[in-house]
């Protein structure tokens, strides 16, 4: 199996500093400090990083399991929102939501509801996530 990397460079003190963030061979390539990712400010963070990555691994596992299903989605739209909180110990990820939205003909919400669940549990980016509460909102528009 293919191996992916990211990279990240960090210059400075954790919230003076800045950086720059990097998807494979600098496809994707994103500045970040403590601004972007513990309060609202301009630039990417991990955390979007991780629901891109959760968001696209969904939409390809549930067009997957639709097609073996016997249903060909005309699209797959998934948006993951990820929630960053501070606890007692420090920041961590507490929560991720799937929200989905399937084109999908000939099938019924019933199915479509199984099937999307389905996907979440068979995702591979859900499952190397499995410590964090994943919820899934699907919806069918066809």
């Amino acid at each position: 199996m293919p191996k992916r990397d990211g990279n990240a460079v960090w210059n400075g003190g954790l919230t003076d500093g800045n950086g720059t963030i990097k998807v494979g061979d600098a496809l994707f390539e994103g500045q970040y400090s403590f601004s972007s990712r513990f309060e609202e400010g301009e630039g990417t963070n991990p955390e979007e990083l991780i629901a891109a990555a959760h968001a696209g691994c969904y939409s390809m596992a549930f067009s997957a399991q639709l097609e073996a299903a016997g249903f060909t989605p005309n699209s797959v739209d998934t948006t993951a929102s990820v929630w960053i909180e501070k606890g007692d110990e420090g920041f961590s990820i507490t929560r991720i939501l799937l929200s989905t939205k399937g084109d999908v003909p000939g099938i019924d919400d019933a199915k479509f509801q199984e099937v999307a669940t389905a996907a979440k549990e068979g995702c591979p980016v859900s499952r190397a996530l499995s410590a964090v509460d994943i919820s899934l909102e699907a919806t069918l528009s066809s």
